[in-house]
């Protein structure tokens, strides 16, 4: 269903219209990326090191990648680990890793849902939900590890147009201690979380995640251009 749907649409941006997509490279952060070992992931000025000279050594201006990925990011950090279920190291989203102030973009026509800040090292800090009915289709998108300024103006139920900036991309003071990105996430029912939901998951959980969490490059279109 997911895939016709989108497929009627044009290519989405969510982050800063002036960058093509040519500018976008692939980051590979799973566990077989063996460059990796030599990095230390978990410290944001490090990897943010690391970004930079990937991004000129490819002559790219945005790395993106990382739905449906099984990383090593998260495992020193105590918000994706739980007793009482195995750990958390499936990434569901789509991360684009761009400069601290990079304007981020509504994807669609849409309405503000909720807004929070999730505070804590490796979650999402600020973070925006807009809810969107595409062919009677309510679906959402979630918008994570943006700047505080991003959550201080919008209003639930305020109405937004599909390229309409809605906020910034946050430093690793406010968005979970990560290197600067945007995790952007579709999301079929979203229950009753609000200005919040899953972006990483276990083995066990991912079949769930993934009917309702679908790629979002389905909407992006990023390398079929």
């Amino acid at each position: 269903m997911w895939t016709a749907l989108f497929d009627k649409m044009p290519p989405v941006k969510v982050i800063d219209e002036s960058i093509d997509y040519k500018y976008y490279v692939n980051l590979d952060l799973s566990l077989a990326n063996r460059d990796l070992a030599l990095v230390n992931i978990d410290d944001a000025q490090a990897f943010g090191r690391y970004l930079n000279k990937y991004l000129s050594q490819n002559r790219a201006k945005v790395a993106y990648g990382g739905y449906n990925e099984k990383r090593s990011l998260y495992k020193r950090r105590a918000i994706f680990k739980n007793d009482n279920s195995p750990e958390r190291d499936i990434h569901i989203g789509l991360d684009l890793w761009s400069p601290a102030g990079t304007p981020v973009l509504a994807a669609l026509d849409g309405k503000v849902h909720s807004f929070n800040y999730n505070a804590g090292v490796g979650n999402y800090g600020p973070t925006l939900l807009l809810e969107h009915a595409v062919e009677e289709q309510v679906f959402y998108t979630l918008y994570g590890h943006l700047s505080l300024e991003s959550i201080s103006g919008p209003a639930i139920g305020q109405t937004v147009k599909a390229g309409e900036q809605i906020g910034t991309l946050g430093d690793a003071i406010v968005n979970g201690d990560y290197a600067p990105h945007l995790h952007f996430q579709l999301i079929r029912n979203i229950a009753d979380y609000f200005g919040d939901y899953p972006g990483v998951c276990n083995e066990q959980q991912l079949p769930f995640f993934l009917d309702n969490c679908p790629d979002p490059n389905l909407l992006l279109k990023i390398n079929i251009q």
